[in-house]
């Protein structure tokens, strides 16, 4: 399956793209707005500032590109900061707007435990992980997209590799969460544009299989 891996200056493209070449994927890596304009599924990385990260969707024109993908039915799945990137704005330095993919805002840790959170956490799925929108059809009503089950084959309560100081609480398209002195976002999904808080490519086994599930969804 072909997959557009956009190449980030705010991310680690390398092992990314290394784990998706593992489950399979036909990679193209690029920073080619016209090329993410018409791609089919795309893979939005990031880590380190969400601030940064968007400033650099916007002056090379992806953050257009993106959205002219994703209304032409393009699947789109975010990681870490690219997670991030989906919401409707984050509180990091400030008050900095994202992509309005997903609704809900992006806020810092704030409990006893030390942040950022390193390391391993577990995380539950609700509805099993599967989207909550129908069957996507084409012009004719057939069925063209049977609903995504990112988590499909995974053990409800895995734990996933996080490495986020920051994180989402409070939106409709969660899909999984996990706690780290509260409950956060683990995982989004609407329609077509999944997120995942965690480091799939990190993630041994189970996060290989979230790519995996990604990569081999019509």
């Amino acid at each position: 399956m072909n997959v557009t891996l956009i190449d980030s200056p705010v991310a680690n493209v390398a092992n990314i793209a290394r784990g998706l070449r593992e489950v399979g994927a036909e990679l193209s890596v690029t920073r080619d707005a016209a090329a993410i304009a018409d791609a089919r599924k795309i893979v939005l990385p990031g880590v380190g500032s969400f601030a940064t990260a968007m400033r650099w969707l916007i002056d090379t024109r992806i953050e257009v590109a993106l959205r002219h993908a994703v209304q032409s039915g393009a699947a789109l799945l975010g990681v870490c900061v690219g997670h991030q990137l989906l919401f409707e704005l984050s509180h990091e330095m400030g008050v900095t707007r994202g992509l309005g993919l997903i609704d809900g805002d992006v806020r810092k840790f704030d409990g006893p435990l030390p942040v950022p959170q390193i390391g391993w956490n577990r995380v539950t799925y609700s509805s099993g992980g599967q989207a909550r929108s129908p069957v996507r059809t084409d012009a004719t009503g057939e069925g063209a997209s049977p609903p995504l089950d990112l988590f499909e084959g995974i053990a409800d309560g895995t734990s996933f590799y996080f490495v986020n100081s920051y994180a989402a609480s409070n939106s409709t398209s969660e899909i999984a969460r996990a706690d780290y002195g509260g409950a956060f976002t683990a995982a989004v999904q609407r329609e077509r544009i999944v997120g995942v808080q965690f480091h799939p490519e990190k993630s041994s086994t189970a996060g290989l299989r979230v790519l995996r599930n990604f990569v081999a969804w019509k």
